[in-house]
């Protein structure tokens, strides 16, 4: 199988292993921002909620069309919507582009996180990891 766009073919057993990692950021970033208080440095957490996101919109993909994204991550909202069509809910991809938006900023970048903002990027993964759950593994 020739590749013609930044989705790369992968197997169903590479949806699990993402479902596994996913799992796994989003429980350290849920760690990281238990350890954290006003004027910390959140990106390492914002980081790992950055990382799960990747790594359940990878589960979801791959699960439902055996792809992942391979470019930027802009591109793996695409390719979500491309995948999901009109079952994709607009809160979902939402959620989605605002934790993806700093993710150049928070991990190559020279600022600080805030916490406010992780605060507000953890709310956002824990309700779209819950809808990647839901689409997973079923209600």
């Amino acid at each position: 199988m020739t590749r013609t766009g930044p989705a790369k073919p992968v197997d169903r057993i590479f949806a699990a292993g993402r479902l596994a990692n996913a799992r796994s950021y989003l429980q350290a970033a849920r760690d990281g921002f238990a350890l954290t208080g006003e004027g910390s440095n959140t990106n390492p957490v914002l980081s790992q909620i950055i990382n799960a996101a990747v790594a359940y919109t990878d589960a979801l993909t791959a699960s439902r069309k055996s792809v992942v994204n391979q470019q930027d991550h802009g591109a793996a909202v695409k390719l979500l919507r491309d995948v999901f069509g009109r079952d994709l809910p607009t809160a979902q991809e939402r959620q989605l582009r605002r934790i993806l938006e700093d993710k150049d900023e928070v991990q190559y970048g020279a600022s600080i996180g805030r916490f406010t903002e992780a605060a507000e990027r953890l709310a956002d993964l824990e309700a779209y990891a819950a809808w990647a759950e839901r689409q997973l593994i079923g209600e």
